[in-house]
């Protein structure tokens, strides 16, 4: 069988062995809980609630503030506290709206598709920890079955698709947080051949998207069948690495009478997941800074982005929660969790047993592209795929030296540069060189920083590279 892959890229290890097989358990929100008014790129999402408001579950509590923004839901039900400044996962300072939560997860009403009532009762008795989130598992014929996804779209037009993923909130939950209905808006629908649904995972230790499509496969087809109704030329392409052999089978068996989506096995590699590189592997087109991947026919999805597509389209629900993976050498029991958006990541963290010792190295996503943490006060968002903690901090222990010219950060370069050159531009504030020299084209992956035998710090000097062309940029347009 062909195997989809790009030139350049790394193989760190991947810890997926810690979660991948564990089955995923429901977390219960705490007595309080932070929902960030900027959980996505673009504007941040505008408060419509007050001190002292009753809000349910479901319930809006903040409206997108722009077209490119993305409005904000409650996870739990109880009484707005106020609004305060809360940390994001980034580091920045952000406004979040405060709720007590009452215990009682009183819900909101939501507006399934019709015939959509066996399944939204047996998905019910999930809401609010009171039973394990695999109960309610079914494999993808069983799902199928009871959806009926190409019935249930037939009687709906597009537009109210579109309408369905936007008033639900539904932001690209890969880490990116770019709103999914901008997205699904290109300038030409027609121009659109493939709608690629990211099952890469290649960030080591987090497998929540593996456990989606082991466990929830007829409810991504279905989803991804809502994206389709839009693309009317589109096929449906779900992309896995070769080490989830079990999601690209129970996919694959799933997909065998379809013919407009199919399952394309990805050779293990980071950052196959990234957007450009995804492309790249399966389309075999390029995607530079100056394009969007709709210019080479493509529109890429997160597998967590696809399934929360179902649940707003056939299930009228908004995003409040998702799963997420805890992980790493410093936890006593790394697992995979449903969670309400607004829990600290000491509340996870809790649930998960806690740790061994005291991690020195806390970070929010993967370890890749994650952002390291001070605390654990930091709080789950819409783009929350895991909390990765290890007992040491090796990075900070790494002695950088001289470049020894090895040339290996340039095989690694998914993009193509020469990283060594950009970080000494970047460190000596060389920036018409940098420019010059494609700095813009980085992707920010972190390979040639994982590849470079002298330990120097070039992910991070590119990146300070890129940050400042962009500011000049931006100052320059004012």
């Amino acid at each position: 069988m062909r195997k989809f892959t790009f030139r350049g890229g790394v193989h760190p290890y991947d810890g997926k062995e810690l979660t991948a097989e564990k089955p995923v358990r429901v977390l219960e929100a705490g007595a309080e809980l932070a929902f960030l008014l900027s959980q996505h790129i673009g504007a941040p999402a505008k408060s419509i609630v007050k001190k002292g408001d009753r809000v349910l579950v479901g319930q809006m509590i903040a409206e997108a503030g722009g077209f490119v923004s993305a409005p904000v839901f409650s996870s739990v039900s109880g009484t707005v506290k106020g609004i305060e400044k809360r940390r994001s996962a980034p580091g920045g300072l952000t406004d979040a709206i405060i709720v007590t939560n009452d215990f009682t997860y009183e819900t909101a009403p939501t507006s399934p598709l019709p015939g959509m009532d066996t399944y939204c009762t047996l998905r019910q008795s999930s809401i609010g920890g009171k039973t394990e989130y695999n109960l309610v598992t079914r494999s993808a014929k069983e799902a199928l079955e009871l959806i009926r996804p190409d019935e249930r779209l037939e009687g709906i037009a597009s537009g109210e698709v579109l309408e369905r993923i936007k008033s639900a909130g539904i932001v690209g939950m890969g880490g990116a947080g770019f709103p999914t209905h901008v997205k699904l808006s290109p300038s030409d629908p027609e121009k659109i051949d493939y709608i690629l649904v990211n099952g890469s995972e290649c960030e080591p230790y987090v497998t929540c998207d593996y456990r989606l499509m082991c466990d929830r496969p007829g409810e991504l087809i279905a989803g991804l069948k809502a994206v389709l109704k839009l693309f009317g030329s589109a096929r449906g392409v779900f992309c896995i690495e070769d080490n989830k052999p079990n999601a690209i089978r129970i996919l694959t068996d799933a997909l065998t009478q379809e013919e407009s989506i199919y399952v394309a096995p990805c050779r293990t590699k980071y950052p196959e997941g990234a957007e450009r590189s995804l492309i790249k592997a399966i389309t075999r087109a390029d995607v530079n800074s100056k394009m969007l991947p709709a210019d080479a026919g493509c529109i890429v999805l997160n597998v967590s982005t696809i399934f929360a597509i179902f649940e707003a389209v056939f299930l009228g629900q908004p995003l409040y929660r998702r799963i997420l993976t805890i992980s790493g050498d410093a936890v006593v029991n790394p697992e995979n969790f449903l969670v309400p958006t607004g829990v600290t990541f000491g509340e996870i963290a809790e649930k998960a047993g806690g740790f061994l010792q005291t991690p020195e190295k806390l970070i929010a996503g993967g370890p890749m592209m994650g952002f390291a943490q001070s605390d654990f006060s930091g709080v789950v968002t819409k783009t929350s795929s895991a909390l990765t903690a290890f007992r040491f901090d090796l990075v900070s222990r790494l002695e950088e030296t001289p470049c020894l010219n090895c040339g290996r950060c340039v095989d690694a370069c998914p993009a193509h540069l020469v990283p060594s050159h950009l970080a000494d531009m970047a460190r000596k504030h060389e920036m018409e060189k940098f420019e010059e020299n494609y700095g813009l084209e980085c992707v920010n992956c972190g390979s040639c920083s994982f590849s470079c035998p002298a330990g120097r710090p070039l992910a991070a000097l590119v990146n300070l590279g890129r940050q400042t062309v962009l500011a000049a940029r931006r100052k320059a347009r004012k």
